[in-house]
């Protein structure tokens, strides 16, 4: 039967949206709870919808009965503390699974090709119902940072770099596209992310933003590229003989952040 799916994200895998331009007062994503919970660099996470309404951001099938990441419970403290984030989130009326503002500290664009994965959204997603994407609405205004995504890891001829100012609205197949963000600033970068499922009505809110399916790509210096790429060969190559030499192979998994 296979899933349904977003039209808007086959070709590219991604959606930009119109820019958010209204005010929102910083203490909505500098007051909330956060708790260590790693994805690719330096980060933390501060839930907004959990699998149950508790301040922890574990994937929905770690939790007994194990369910997909669908059917967030949203948490009372938090969303008393982030209305506006909140509103941002269930605007859509699409099914929301995790909810949760991300704070990334500084890297390099190397470091963000090294740390390039793909989302495990869809475990135990029933077959015929909405395929798990997420949405990324950028909180800080980081001007020098952007979203890297890939259709493959270590293949730099089909990369999209996506400028990150405050009030930048991705929506990304994270299953499908490999990604990460450069964060180029001195201060922590910002970004609510929520896990929608897929349907007429995350389509009618891609129509209602004018979702662009390819936007032009952030400049970067051809040095700093060449220079990232070389870097991420090195590093991998440096932890496959670390694991071959203690008699293991590197296994690719999706990240259950």
């Amino acid at each position: 039967m296979g899933y349904i799916k977003s039209a808007a994200l086959e070709e590219t895998g991604y959606v930009v949206l119109d820019r958010y331009n209204k005010e929102i007062d910083p203490k909505e994503w500098l007051d909330i709870e956060y708790v260590d919970w790693k994805s690719s660099g330096d980060t933390r996470f501060a839930p907004l919808a959990s699998a149950f309404g508790d301040i922890e951001c574990n994937g929905f099938w770690n939790h007994k009965p194990p369910r997909t990441d669908k059917d967030g419970v949203f948490i009372p403290s938090q969303v008393e503390k982030a209305p506006t984030l909140t509103a941002r989130a269930q605007e859509p009326g699409a099914n929301i699974g995790r909810c949760r503002v991300i704070e990334l500290q500084p890297n390099s664009y190397a470091d963000c090709l090294y740390n390039l994965h793909q989302d495990d959204n869809n475990r135990l997603n029933p077959d015929g119902t909405g395929w798990v994407v997420r949405g990324f609405f950028n909180l800080t205004d980081d001007t020098d940072s952007f979203f890297v995504l890939r259709e493959n890891r270590t293949d730099p001829s089909v990369e999209y770099r996506i400028a990150l100012p405050a009030g930048a609205q991705l929506i990304i197949d994270t299953q499908r596209l490999w990604h990460a963000a450069t964060h180029l600033g001195t201060d922590p970068r910002y970004c609510l992310i929520t896990s929608w499922e897929s349907g007429p009505e995350l389509d009618a809110y891609i129509e209602k933003y004018n979702g662009q399916k390819l936007v032009p790509n952030f400049e970067v210096d051809q040095e700093v590229l060449d220079a990232g790429q070389a870097e991420q060969t090195r590093r991998l190559a440096a932890r496959a003989a670390a694991l071959a030499a203690r008699g293991q192979a590197e296994k690719l998994v999706m990240s259950e952040a």
